[in-house]
């Protein structure tokens, strides 16, 4: 059995920007993962509305991914694989961060998977990381993440280079899903859809 840890935020939880509830279990895109993937893979669901790559959010406590990661990772070992899905919150105004900023953020994130013994063996898990799609034109959020769509739009390159340099798995999620013109931030239902069959996709290259 192949277990696959999926670590991020809202579009992780599978929050739906229509009705602001949450998408059921055969909609989020997690769960379309573990339907394609078959027998053989159990997929955990670890997002976290909110959830940032690293930092305190000065509003709502419990948000910053680094801090729940380690325990995160020990709660459910071992992992063969960890998928990193995380940075859209790294947005919200108050953080003032760079495109760069945020990537290296998710690259602390990289760094702690890649030095635990969570993976099988006591070995570190192999890693996917994704660049969460830009978002669009924003609706009720516009205060909140202001400036974000230009910053959102250099995730690609920025998590490529940080992947780069960690020498993990990178995959680019804008050549496939685009955020919803509802909310301009998190993705729709046929969105889950397309992200979970073209996730399995690399899983199988990575973990067969």
């Amino acid at each position: 059995m192949k277990r696959i840890l999926c670590y991020g935020d809202s579009n992780t939880w599978g929050f739906d920007p229509v009705t602001k509830d949450r998408f059921d279990a055969d909609t989020r895109w997690t769960r379309v993962l573990g339907k394609v993937l078959g027998h053989g893979y159990e997929i955990i669901e670890e997002g976290l509305n909110g959830r940032t790559t690293v930092w305190d959010d000065p509003f709502e406590g419990g948000k910053n991914g680094r801090t729940y990661l380690k325990p995160c990772l020990e709660t459910h070992c071992p992992l063969d694989l960890v998928i990193l899905m995380l940075g859209t919150n790294d947005l919200k105004k108050w953080f003032s961060l760079s495109a760069y900023d945020i990537a290296q953020g998710a690259g602390v994130l990289v760094s702690l998977v890649q030095g635990s013994k969570a993976g099988i063996s006591g070995m570190a898990p192999s890693v996917l990381l994704i660049a969460p799609p830009p978002t669009t034109t924003l609706s009720e959020y516009s205060e909140i993440f202001d400036a974000a769509e230009s910053k959102s739009r250099q995730f690609a390159e920025q998590y490529r280079r940080v992947a780069k340099e960690l020498c993990c798995a990178f995959w680019d999620i804008s050549t496939t899903v685009v955020s919803s013109p509802t909310d301009g931030i998190h993705l729709e239902a046929g969105e889950h859809d397309k992200l979970g069959k073209a996730v399995a996709v690399k899983v199988k290259e990575l973990i067969g």
